[in-house]
């Protein structure tokens, strides 16, 4: 029983001692071997700080470094796989690429969003479906155009807060630029009383949104009739403003204001959704419709009101751009899509 557990220990220092004899004659190659990968690592790292590099994506700074991490991850590959055959291992090429496969499955599972967001960046930095300080609406969210990063781009909402969107979601989303085309059309709707001439009233609109200063001429105001109400009739202005030399927003406000006085003056019967009953004396009335055609182009104040493009949400955009600088992935002077 004794001699049936016994254990040859000389047989296992023999079986050790042929391995580090084996280990020992390969030390050679093996040290062949690094040197191998060492200088393809060099040679990677010159190849990819090569101008021809450059050359192949000198509008975009995202592409670029991808291109010389790719050259770089290339040389050192070609290494290794010189070394492996200078080794005799060959097999292990298999089983690596076996092991890699599974694991970049796994990988790309893992991180499917950040993988999404990363190639969102590649496809976008290519189209460039906008520029920096573009106003843009993506998926329901508007504001101005800061930068586009490699996994998000940055808008700077209306009321100057920070928004970031993957770019996974701006890639696949309906863009809204209202900076593209500068000519941008606004609109509103006016009730009139059912007696009124509503062909004078569109004349009388239309002729005061033509004297607003921000309103263009070409294409010219129009107004519409929209719809007939229990009560009233309702009429539709349409007007063009040109965002770079005038703001929309105030152009609209004034061209509301502006009409609703011009409408008044001309003794126009705008119903409300409301019953009230007013007893005033004629003599009242022409003086509000004489006060009415004093302040109808420049307010109460006396003041022309002043409809000039602002830029404070620009400015702000200004401040912020320095600091998204290095890894802002628009080029303003790109071709667009």
């Amino acid at each position: 029983m004794t001699d049936a557990l016994h254990f040859d220990m000389s047989a296992v220092g023999q079986r050790l001692l042929e391995e580090a004899y084996r280990l020992l004659a390969a030390l050679p190659m093996l040290l062949l071997a690094l040197l191998i990968v060492f200088t393809a690592w060099v040679c990677g790292r010159w190849l990819s700080q090569r101008d021809w590099v450059a050359r192949a994506s000198r509008s975009n700074p995202f592409l670029q470094e991808l291109a010389r991490t790719t050259v770089r991850w290339i040389v050192v590959g070609l290494g290794v796989l010189i070394a492996l055959e200078i080794m005799q291992a060959t097999a292990l090429v298999g089983a690596v690429l076996g092991t890699a496969g599974v694991l970049g499955v796994a990988l790309g599972f893992a991180f499917k969003g950040i993988l999404e967001n990363y190639l969102a960046g590649i496809l976008m930095s290519l189209r460039q479906p906008f520029s920096p300080r573009d106003h843009v609406v993506i998926d329901g969210n508007e504001g101005i155009v800061v930068s586009m990063t490699s996994r998000a781009t940055i808008l700077m909402t209306l009321d100057g807060n920070h928004l970031r969107l993957p770019n996974a979601l701006v890639f696949g989303s309906v863009t809204l630029n209202y900076t593209r085309n500068p000519s941008r059309r606004f609109d509103f709707e006016v009730g009139i009383g059912v007696n009124e001439d509503l062909v004078r009233a569109q004349s009388l609109g239309v002729d005061e949104l033509g004297r607003i200063d921000g309103v263009m001429q070409k294409p010219p105001p129009r107004a519409l009739i929209t719809a007939l109400g229990d009560s009233n009739v309702q009429l539709r202005f349409h007007a063009w403003v040109d965002q770079r030399d005038h703001e929309y927003l105030q152009v609209r406000s004034e061209a509301i204001r502006r009409v609703k006085l011009i409408l008044e003056d001309a003794g126009m019967d705008m119903p409300e959704p409301i019953y009230r009953v007013q007893l005033q004396e004629p003599r009242k009335i022409v003086a509000q419709s004489q006060h009415s055609r004093e302040t109808a182009a420049t307010g109460s104040s006396g003041k022309p009101v002043d409809t000039r493009a602002t830029k404070d949400v620009e400015d702000q955009v200004d401040n912020e751009h320095p600091s998204h600088e290095q890894t802002n992935l628009l080029d303003s002077d790109a071709p667009r899509e």
